[in-house]
């Protein structure tokens, strides 16, 4: 019988957190900008542009993915697939880090 030792290094552990954190503060700008519109942010306020600005970057790919009538929903929608998606990747890649075992 072969006895398997679990070792996990300090490191997969840091870059685990490391991917996490950057995924989570990804989704938090797009969320933080669909507040924003949500409750009519001044768009000339540098805040509130540099958070559109942001988000408009990171959601390129989601925004014009589907298309409604209603202006809200589509940045609720389009924004909020990059958001989930963000989130969805960077907790998979960090727990597939995670459980990378050195034997």
């Amino acid at each position: 019988m072969t006895a398997h030792i679990r070792v996990r290094s300090r490191s997969q552990g840091t870059a685990a957190r490391l991917i996490v954190l950057v995924a989570d503060v990804l989704a938090l700008i797009i969320v933080l900008w669909i507040a924003l519109y949500l409750l009519g942010a001044n768009r000339s306020n540098e805040v509130v542009g540099w958070i559109h600005d942001a988000a408009t970057w990171l959601a390129g790919w989601s925004y014009d993915l589907f298309t409604f009538s209603r202006e809200w929903l589509q940045v609720v929608v389009g924004y909020g697939l990059a958001a989930v998606v963000y989130v969805l990747i960077g907790h998979g890649l960090a727990r597939l880090l995670a459980r990378r075992q050195v034997v």
